[in-house]
């Protein structure tokens, strides 16, 4: 297993992580064996950074992650995420504090590694988003307080809102880490798209994280499965998912993805799956990509793609064509 460094963090991540969300599923509705299982495979792999959220499974992810840790008595790094509720300006501060300790209790732990802003970010606030000032000049100094407490070791934000705003956070120099959308189905993160793409533009905010020394955390490498190029769901996976900054629907994602298949048919890559893990991979500024795991056996999977290193540079090269035949449809 490749490590590379979280930006200025000091710490070695593993090129591939370990999402324990909704979407994979097997840290929320797998069996207590099935979970302990795929998290000792995962330690064993290399695989050194897992990441879950509060919202994850209500509370279900942190508590099923927790048990599995300590009943194999491995500590690797664990991050954690916030998703503040719509609360006055004045509460915002305690509202972060709090989650923390609802998260350090579920988890069984007294302190993680890394802890993450959930929420949206915006020009405008809404009950699900915050504003740049919002997480500036109340959440940052909030994190900051509970890592001076010795609570959390870094902090950092979920790079998705507004790209205006988000780079603005990002340009603050605050966060130590931010998890960013980047895929085949929008790779705006790290390159320019052809006019009429259908996705968000994220204005290459890979460069930026790297000019703030900020670790990236790819999530969403696999478009919540649609970039297999099928619509069909392993049964522990959620069964239904809404694209995030691509197309308007999972079936969309999924035939946008078909239109990729090149990679595979030119020899570039074993199947869909594997070319999307590589791709994120051939981004300098990328510390880790985070995939969620269904099963076991996509778990090997996914190591064995990442084993082989990011796509070569002639794969790489195809890219811009095909992107623009995606988006003339």
């Amino acid at each position: 297993m490749e490590y590379r460094s979280l930006g200025g963090t000091g710490l070695r991540v593993s090129a591939l992580g370990f999402g324990c969300g909704n979407i994979g599923g097997l840290l929320i509705r797998g069996s207590v064996a099935e979970r302990e299982r795929a998290v000792a495979r995962a330690i064993e792999l290399g695989i050194n950074y897992f990441d879950t959220a509060a919202s994850y499974g209500d509370g279900q992810s942190e508590e099923h992650l927790g048990r599995a840790l300590r009943a194999l008595k491995v500590s690797p790094f664990v991050g954690t995420k916030v998703r503040v509720p719509d609360v006055p300006v004045s509460a915002l501060a305690g509202a972060v504090a709090r989650g923390l300790e609802e998260s350090l209790r579920r988890l069984g732990r007294d302190r993680v590694d890394l802890f993450q802003l959930h929420n949206h970010i915006t020009a405008e606030r809404t009950s699900e988003s915050l504003t740049v000032k919002d997480v500036r000049d109340v959440v940052f100094p909030a994190m900051a307080r509970l890592a001076e407490q010795g609570k959390i070791g870094f902090y950092g934000i979920t790079a998705l809102g507004e790209t205006a705003s988000v780079l603005d956070v990002i340009g603050a120099g605050r966060a130590r880490t931010a998890q960013v959308c980047y895929n085949l189905l929008n790779p705006s993160a790290g390159h320019p798209l052809p006019p009429g793409f259908p996705a968000q533009d994220f204005g290459r905010l890979l460069e930026r994280c790297r000019e703030q020394q900020m670790g990236v955390i790819v999530i969403r490498v696999l478009a919540a499965g649609a970039l297999s190029g099928t619509e069909t769901r392993h049964p522990v996976a959620a069964p239904a998912v809404d694209p995030i900054a691509s197309a308007a629907d999972y079936a969309t994602d999924a035939r946008h993805a078909r239109m990729l298949s090149a990679l595979v048919d030119e020899g570039h890559a074993g199947s869909l799956v594997e070319a999307s893990l590589r791709f994120a991979l051939a981004a300098d500024p990328v510390s880790t990509v985070l995939l969620g795991y269904s099963s076991l056996e996509q778990l090997e999977y996914a190591a064995a793609c990442v084993n082989k290193g990011p796509l070569s540079t002639a794969a790489l090269a195809r890219l811009p064509e095909l992107w623009t035949r995606l988006a003339r449809g």
